[in-house]
């Protein structure tokens, strides 16, 4: 006796060796011997043979017509031998049968199943409905061929066109659209992100780049609104100034400007002047909204995504020849020593009288020039003062530093401007701690220190940057960076508070923390009731979480777009062989360019040395990059001009405030907005 029965969803055939109760013993024609329950035989036969029957079978499943079939079958549920002798007018023999089971289980939009063998016809209307569904399917699939064909042939579909972010970002995977383009990718051994490339739906891999980025940060897009300029308060005192900025040659933000005064009884006035957009954007206003929606200017090489639309910039930046609502910080102080005698705060119109460029004045203002007294150049004799200032509150730092515990400054590590024009970029080695970064960072530190303490003392809240011991022992210890709403003391700069403040035309924390020193200066002990945040305020908290995270994502992105940078010049300068630093193990930095590459197998190298390296390949769409050791000299000291601007222990970019501070100096204070190794040059247009 052969049996034909259900497994596991399957129909099989056998041939029955023994019954021992509810089940048969049963040799399948593949020779596999098998135990099958009684329950599950749909058919007991004698002949045809096993395998011949389901052959035969499978034929009659073919031919079997499901319209005719499902009118057949009526509306009441059956079982499938009742429906074989309707549809084939006789009862069926077992091949037939066997052949109707296949059909039946085979058709699930014609026939639902109810049980072993039993079944029910589908409602008409569902039953159309399915059909409507395989025919769309069907034409789907055929569309879906096309565009695999078309991207095989390197063209993109018009029907993907503008879908490419979408596909490439956060697809969905159910589309026909991405289907074609993970089927495309697959049988080109390609990925999408190559593929787009190599259609043209996708320019460059710089273009890649920031369309991730837009689509992560900006999916509205990067432009604002037409909104009115705010305009300032009218009656400002005009101050009796001619104040000066230094900045490098692209820079259009101009946050800070600086003047100095001598007074009748010698006396020094040293002015610090900051650009006051607070005084004409209010809180919860349409600019700030916008402001606060973006957090900060997003710089890049040869790039920059403003945090203020630019007549707004316009209207508040410390413009040569413009006189500007600013707040100012006078520190009048004793030439003799340079020590502090008193500080005020005032709102007042600043005349501007230069932009000074560090593009025309690093090879005139050195420490040898300054010494002196050689040369000239612009406000040569408000700059020999500035400089003497800058010593005297670079020393104090340096003390506190001590007292916190912490080791001295370096300074001999290099910055890296990047400026790209026409997509040639040049990368230019600048040594950090340079008389105008250095005056410049020591004003913008003590002005945030400064402004922090007026807060803390006033009563009013503000948005600080804390550096103190975190979890870990020793030098780990001393890298947790915080935002906290509180004064406290910043280890790595060697102050007792930092609140930024002097960038606020590009960073919302300084916009806000402007707000509340206007408060303080204006109202004096009763600003805690008329500042716009109050102690403890919830939207305070959520400005500081806003911003970390939005800075973070804007810190990713300008790196990216470095390493992006510095792969073009790789290409640009056409080179292979170069010399690198070693920052820890197989960790390396390129001398010329701020580009850090890892060294698999890489041999001990004392750290600090110099090796030389043969580029192998880099690619533009990952940021990867591939080298092999050429050569590491047998005097593998690292010259002062070449050495790394990363921390000593060499593990990864600190952020502006790092614990080995040169850099940080000079970054919190430059306001540079990128991690500590680089600098990028803003963008000379916009």
């Amino acid at each position: 006796m052969n049996l034909f029965f259900e497994e596991s969803g399957d129909f099989k055939v056998g041939a029955v060796l023994s019954q021992a109760g509810e089940a048969y013993h049963v040799d399948t024609p593949s020779g596999k011997r098998t135990k099958v329950k009684v329950k599950d035989v749909l058919l007991q036969y004698e002949k045809p043979a096993p395998a011949e029957l389901l052959e035969l079978a499978k034929a009659i499943a073919v031919d079997i017509d499901f319209e005719f079939l499902w009118e057949v079958a009526g509306e009441e549920e059956f079982g499938f031998a009742e429906l074989g002798a309707e549809y084939f007018g006789h009862p069926p023999l077992p091949f037939e049968a066997a052949g109707l089971v296949l059909a039946l289980h085979g058709a699930p939009i014609y026939f639902y199943k109810k049980g072993r063998g039993r079944y029910k016809a589908a409602p008409e209307q569902s039953l159309r409905a399915a059909q409507a569904g395989i025919e769309k399917k069907k034409q789907q699939a055929v569309i879906q061929a096309g565009y695999v064909d078309e991207m095989k042939a390197g063209r993109l579909p018009p029907a993907l066109q503008p879908l490419v972010q979408q596909l490439l970002f956060k697809p969905d995977k159910n589309s026909i659209e991405y289907k074609a383009l993970d089927a495309a990718c697959i049988e080109l051994h390609s990925t999408p992100q190559r593929l787009m490339l190599a259609t043209g739906g996708v320019s460059s891999p710089k273009a890649l780049h920031m369309a991730r980025f837009l689509f992560e940060n900006f999916p509205r897009g990067a432009g604002f609104p037409a909104v009115p300029v705010p305009a300032t308060p009218r009656g400002l005192p005009l101050a009796d100034v001619a104040a000066f900025s230094i900045d490098d040659v692209t820079t259009t933000e101009i946050d800070d400007a600086f003047s100095v005064t001598v007074q009748a009884d010698g006396m020094v006035r040293i002015g610090i002047h900051i650009a006051a957009p607070g005084l004409g954007i209010r809180p919860d206003d349409a600019v700030d909204k916008m402001a606060r929606a973006r957090m900060s200017t997003v710089y890049m090489p040869g790039d920059k995504i403003t945090m203020l639309p630019d007549d707004v910039v316009a209207a508040f930046t410390l413009a040569e020849g413009k006189t500007c609502p600013a707040v100012s910080l006078y520190a009048t102080l004793n030439p003799a020593d340079w020590t502090l005698l008193s500080t005020v705060t005032r709102a007042e119109m600043v005349p501007i009288k230069s932009n000074l460029r560090h593009n025309d004045l690093d090879a005139l203002v050195n420490e040898e020039t300054l010494a002196s007294a050689e040369g000239e150049y612009p406000h040569k004799a408000e700059m020999l003062q500035l400089w003497q200032w800058a010593l005297r509150l670079e020393a104090g730092r340096m003390k506190k530093r001590e007292e916190f515990g912490l080791k001295p400054e370096q300074n001999n590590r290099m910055d890296f401007n990047f400026y790209v024009d026409d997509d040639v970029v040049s990368v230019v080695r600048r040594k950090r701690g340079a008389p105008l970064d250095k005056i410049v960072a020591e004003l913008m530190i003590f002005a945030n220190s400064t402004w922090g303490k007026l807060l803390h003392d006033s009563g009013v809240p503000g948005i600080y940057r804390s550096q103190g011991a975190g979890s870990g022992a020793g030098w780990a210890a001393k890298m947790q960076v915080r935002m906290v709403t509180h004064a406290a003391p910043h280890q790595g700069l060697g102050v007792d508070q930092y609140a930024w403040s002097t960038s606020p035309l590009r960073r919302y924390t300084d916009l806000v923390n402007q707000w509340q020193i206007l408060a303080c200066a204006e109202h004096g002990v009763t600003a805690p009731l008329v500042a716009p945040f109050k102690p403890r305020d919830a939207s305070l908290f959520a400005i500081v979480s806003a911003f970390d995270a939005a800075y973070a994502a804007y810190n990713e992105h300008q790196q990216n777009m470095e390493r992006y940078w510095c792969l073009r010049w790789l290409g640009q300068e056409n080179t292979r062989h170069v010399e690198a630093v070693v920052l820890k193990d197989d960790v390396l930095r390129l001398v010329d360019i701020p580009l850090v590459i890892k060294l698999p197998g890489m041999p001990p190298v004392a750290r600090g040395a110099l090796v030389k390296l043969d580029i192998l390949r880099w690619d533009e769409v990952d940021l990867s990059i591939e080298a092999r050791l050429l050569e590491v000299p047998a005097a593998a000291g690292i010259p002062a001009d070449a050495r790394t601007d990363y921390g000593d222990e060499g593990e990864e970019r600190e952020e502006a405030d790092s614990v080995d501070s040169g850099e940080a100096a000079a970054r919190e204070a430059v306001e540079a907005e990128a991690a500590v190794t680089v600098v990028t040059a803003e963008p000379a247009a916009g």
